[in-house]
């Protein structure tokens, strides 16, 4: 890593907790991200999210106080570019991002989202997989596009789904699988090795035709 280089400027949007901004947060710390987070953005201004920067780096507004949902886009859309993102993570940000503010920030959105996509889009994923049978469950990265949880997937991590597994437990087993996961892809878009282009994925100058897969290290292969 070229140590002399200016840290990544990372924007994130969360809507709860924040475990996974926390992920980034210790990567940083550790040294295993030259970034900063530049902001913490949210649809909910008591998200405990947004308690883990300092109180400059916070913005949050109800959607319901904005006369449409285009209006609370570009507030959001303008306070992101204020703090000249070189990316934009959505670490558990439950609000569906308009067409235009995709398009504005196209290319530099990533999202995490609990399932092994295309399979379950959208909300209640682990009762979802539970209810259709399924052998595997997991967690994904991948570009945002207009359509929801649509994007080209640059990484994915896989859990068993056991028998006698409920919503909940299934839901803690993929959570120990997305930091790591976030965390190696994040690693992987600051290393200007890969880029997409038109809905494909390119590492190394190659098209990546299937998901990188995380291994029990904590690797993308």
């Amino acid at each position: 890593m070229n140590h002399t280089a200016r840290p990544a400027r990372i924007a994130v949007l969360a809507s709860g907790r924040g475990s996974n901004l926390q992920c980034l947060l210790d990567g940083i710390a550790a040294g295993q991200l030259q970034a900063e987070i530049v902001g913490v953005f949210s649809d909910k201004p008591v998200a405990p999210a947004l308690q883990k920067v300092p109180s400059e780096r916070r913005w949050a507004r109800l959607p319901k106080d904005f006369e449409s949902r285009e209006a609370f886009d570009l507030a959001l859309g303008d306070a992101l570019d204020a703090c000249a993102p070189d990316w934009i993570i959505c670490a558990g940000y439950m609000r569906i991002l308009g067409t235009d503010l995709v398009q504005r920030f196209s290319g530099r959105l990533v999202n995490i989202h609990p399932s092994l996509l295309p399979l379950h889009k959208g909300l209640h994923t682990h009762a979802r997989a539970l209810a259709a049978g399924d052998a595997e469950h997991g967690a994904s990265v991948h570009f945002v596009v207009p359509e929801l949880d649509a994007g080209a997937v640059i990484a994915q991590a896989r859990v068993p789904v056991l028998t006698g597994d409920c919503p909940e437990s299934l839901a803690a087993r993929v959570l120990q699988v997305e930091h790591p996961l976030l965390l190696a892809s994040v690693q992987l878009l600051l290393s200007s090795r890969l880029t997409e282009q038109g809905g494909v994925i390119q590492l190394d100058g190659h098209s990546l035709f299937s998901p990188l897969r995380l291994d029990s290290a904590g690797t993308l292969a």
